[in-house]
Order: C-alpha cells, then structure tokens, then sequence
C-alpha cells in the first residue's frame, strides 16, 4: 500500500500540485453539497496557507520536499 501511495504521489507532483488537487476536491465536494461554505473555507485557508508557509521554509533551507 505503502508503495502505491509514494508512486501515486510521484504522478500526482508530476501532474498538478497537492495544493491544487485539494482545492479542487473541496470545490467539488461543497458544489455537490458534501461540504457547506464555511468548510470549504476552512479546508481552503488551513490547508492552502498551511502548505505555503511549509514550501516557503523548504525553500530557504534549500531543501526539496
């Protein structure tokens, strides 16, 4: 399992970033009503600033992530 999931990641970066992918997600799941508005904020602006802060601080220490 553990395997899938690091060769799913590969061809996910690959693809589109983990950022994006859970965005859309959200989007998805609060257009067909599985998630209410202030949900998709939430998951939006933890999970999106969350991520932005961590790229930032990889990318001072020169490290890749």
């Amino acid at each position: 399992m553990n395997m899938l999931k690091g060769a799913l990641d590969r061809g996910l970066e690959k693809v589109v970033s983990r950022k994006l992918l859970v965005w859309m997600t959200a989007t998805g799941l609060a257009a067909y009503g599985f998630l209410t508005s202030p949900d998709w904020v939430m998951i939006s602006a933890l999970y999106l600033g969350g991520q932005s802060v961590i790229d930032a601080i990889v990318k001072l220490k020169g490290g890749s992530q």
